[in-house]
């Protein structure tokens, strides 16, 4: 069996429980928590479009206007004035970091929903893995892979399958390095996740599941954006850019690519694929009610610039032929 490159989506939450990992729902919850000030808030609200359904974001176009905010903040934050004039104000130069805080409040939430993919989808899916090495890289933010993966020793460090460069002195792509390629496939976290954060001494490092609880992290390795803002995030991260440019070497290894509860939404990703894959097997598991009335194969084909076969599920967690 040959090796392949496994790309997830927010679908596979969603195929668990629709409400508990919606988007929405999420910054519904974490607005009405106390990470931002009123004063924050009405500068957040001053950001939204005038006929916006909510008073606070309620989408990734909503996250996208914040994002532009901030990186013009931290824009003019960068600028050194010879006197003590500043071109922000002071909740001007502490927007930026309550934002990143809100957004990482907001990835926080899929880290805690309690839900665990069922038996019946993991054990043919670690199986394969364990069989062929083949890569695993994931675009969401909840740990349910990552948790099925360390309970069937997929991720074990070095005597496990895959690796991701994290060690308990932080990230590096030495540690992505193999002496053995055939004996370890990388896992690969595109977007990020609300676990990584910048110590002190200058390492990227992750925490443990437990150590979120209460942590406001001004996070700069989380993609929660819109699509348009997505690889300027990537590009000022160390890290993503690193996990990135791993894809690409992860997909030049494999002789297929299986995009599973994946949109389509990502240009980013899409134009990677359709440069890279051109004579590769590619196969998009997807619940049958995504788009019923449009044509999914044509859709496909139009976004990755490639021949696609399409699997349609009534639940994508029934897929086991990987």
């Amino acid at each position: 069996m040959t090796r392949k490159t496994l790309i997830f989506g927010n679908g596979l939450g969603m195929g668990l429980s629709p409400e508990l990992f919606s988007l929405d729902n999420a910054l519904a919850y974490v607005w009405e928590d106390d990470i931002l000030s009123d004063a924050q808030k009405g500068m957040i609200r001053a950001c939204l479009p005038e006929d916006t359904e909510y008073e606070r974001p309620s989408s990734e176009e909503d996250l996208y206007v914040l994002q532009r905010v901030l990186a013009s903040c931290d824009f003019l934050d960068g600028i050194e004035l010879e006197d003590e004039a500043h071109w922000l104000s002071e909740h001007g130069r502490e927007f930026p970091s309550s934002i990143r805080k809100f957004v990482h409040q907001v990835a926080c939430c899929f880290h805690d929903t309690g839900e665990e993919l069922p038996y019946e989808f993991v054990e043919p899916l670690t199986d394969f893995i364990h069989e062929t090495k083949s890569h695993v890289a994931t675009l969401n933010y909840d740990p349910l892979l990552y948790e099925a993966f360390l309970g069937s020793h997929v991720l074990r460090g070095y005597n496990g399958d895959l690796i991701d460069g994290m060690t308990r002195t932080g990230f590096s792509k030495n540690n992505m390095m193999r002496k053995n390629p055939d004996r370890l496939g990388w896992y690969l976290h595109l977007h990020g996740s609300p676990l990584f954060y910048d110590a002190p001494n200058g390492r990227i490092k992750k925490f443990r599941r437990h150590q979120l609880i209460g942590e406001q992290v001004d996070s700069t390795h989380l993609v929660l954006t819109h699509v348009r803002h997505k690889t300027a995030i990537i590009s000022a991260s160390s890290l993503l850019s690193e996990y990135w440019r791993f894809l690409g070497k992860a997909l030049k290894e494999s002789s297929e690519v299986v995009l599973f509860g994946y949109s389509g939404y990502d240009t980013h990703l899409n134009n990677q694929l359709a440069s890279r894959c051109a004579n590769k097997h590619v196969r998009v598991v997807e619940w049958s009610g995504s788009q019923p009335d449009n044509d999914r194969l044509a859709y496909w084909r139009d976004k990755l610039k490639n021949d696609v076969e399409v699997v349609h599920l009534d639940s994508i967690l029934d897929f086991v032929d990987w």
